[in-house]
């Protein structure tokens, strides 16, 4: 089976209303003839409404949050549930992003219990992972990965994964405008699969689409998206730009 192209833009905290809407419009023009590669867009949670309307009934166009509480409802000010997120036409959740944990000290238990509450909800989840700075310098990058890899995911039953994208994110090439050689790209890719073998069996495997999300943009992607183990990316800053976005997205 083919593994799903992706090609997902994370906004983070940037853009108004009104720019959030021309910037998706923009995009909507101009990727409509990628028809293979699916399209995900994480706009701020206040215009996931607007966004999924404008969207909606696009092919292979989806929305979706940078994020999701482990907490299915309740006294939890300022959090936003998944089923609030699925309640206005998302189709996805970012969990685990590198600035969710560096910045908010997101547990891998937080984790575990925010893919289940996307899940149960019927969201799919792009799960972020990747090493920092000190980590590859030390030579302990594939050991991070591993580790963080394999102290969420076991707790899910490989029935569960369908639902599942995997973004590795070399968290020194983010916003830094170093970028991991596509040799090094497609060793950690390569290496993910084999720890998901090793969780889950080599079909399960093999079927998991695998994103980069270290300052892909439209000079390189070409490149990294011809490893023969990477899917496509999370983007971040070229996500801003619908001729970046597009250019990125026309990689494959």
């Amino acid at each position: 089976m083919q593994r799903k192209k992706i090609v997902a833009g994370n906004w983070k905290m940037n853009t108004d209303l009104n720019e959030a809407i021309v910037l998706v419009n923009s995009i909507k023009q101009q990727a409509t003839k990628y028809k293979d590669v699916e399209k995900v867009i994480f706009p701020p949670y206040l215009f996931l409404t607007e966004l999924s309307e404008i969207l909606d009934g696009e092919a292979n166009f989806a929305t979706g949050a940078q994020n999701c509480s482990e907490h299915s409802k309740g006294a939890f000010t300022g959090e936003v549930s998944a089923n609030m997120i699925a309640s206005v036409g998302c189709a996805y959740v970012l969990v685990g992003h590198s600035e969710r944990r560096t910045y908010f000290n997101e547990s891998n238990n937080q984790l575990i219990a925010k893919i289940n509450q996307a899940l149960e909800n019927n969201l799919k989840v792009v799960f972020c992972f990747g090493e920092q700075l000190a980590e590859r310098k030390s030579n302990l990058h594939f050991e991070t990965v591993k580790q963080q890899l394999e102290e969420v995911l076991q707790h899910f039953p490989k029935e569960k994964l369908n639902d599942l994208v995997l973004a590795y994110e070399p968290v020194w090439a983010i916003g830094t405008g170093e970028t991991a050689t596509p040799q090094q790209a497609q060793e950690m890719h390569a290496y993910v699969r084999k720890v998901l073998s090793g969780i889950f069996g080599a079909e399960v495997a093999n079927q998991l689409s695998v994103l980069y999300g270290g300052s892909c943009n439209a000079q390189n992607a070409k490149e990294l998206f011809a490893c023969p183990d990477v899917d496509g990316g999370l983007i971040g800053g070229a996500s801003l730009k619908a001729d970046d976005f597009c250019k990125i997205i026309d990689s494959f």
